[in-house]
């Protein structure tokens, strides 16, 4: 079914639209889950919650792309998840990738105004926007939908290590880049 229709069915209040949701996109949902918590229970527990809410906000919101949106939804759910979970101790996978690229950006917490964190976000993806297609599939794949570098070196026929290193210098690109833009770091 296309997106188009699943909307419709959200809008007309239809729970088939939850089913082609989970059908559709609950495979995508559960990788990004599973990525961030590796746990398959919590894994599961965001994809369920993320067609709920999905349930909820659809409407009035229509997206532009439900991929992307329940993928947004998953993600915010997976982090509340995992940061609950490691607030007392670290999980060196996820907690890692976030800890290298906070050292590039602000955290909210600096952030004052939900302008200047929608400036900031214009700014990575016009950064984004200026990388080859290889390399913003790296960056996100690694920063946005938490795979480990091991995964991301297999798919790009990379060393861990060189991978590593290339990560480290695009890390190094994004300050720079925001530092040219007037981003406080």
């Amino acid at each position: 079914m296309e997106d188009k229709q699943i909307i419709e069915l959200y809008f007309a209040r239809n729970e088939k639209a939850i089913l082609e949701s989970q059908q559709k996109y609950g495979a995508f949902c559960r990788s990004i889950a599973w990525n961030l918590l590796s746990n398959r229970e919590d894994s599961e527990e965001c994809v369920n919650d993320t067609m709920h809410a999905a349930w909820n906000a659809i409407p009035p919101t229509r997206p532009n792309s439900l991929r992307a949106f329940l993928g947004g939804i998953t993600r915010k759910l997976a982090l509340m998840v995992f940061r609950k979970r490691t607030a007392k101790k670290r999980n060196d996978g996820i907690a890692q990738s976030l800890d290298e690229l906070l050292e590039m950006v602000p955290s909210s917490q600096d952030v004052e105004k939900s302008v200047e964190m929608k400036e900031l976000t214009e700014c990575i993806n016009s950064w984004l926007g200026s990388l080859p297609q290889p390399d913003r599939v790296l960056f996100v794949r690694r920063y946005w939908f938490g795979d480990t570098v091991s995964e991301l070196a297999g798919k790009a026929d990379m060393t861990p290590n060189r991978l590593a290193q290339k990560l480290f210098s695009m890390r190094k690109q994004l300050k720079t880049f925001l530092e040219k833009e007037g981003v406080a770091l």
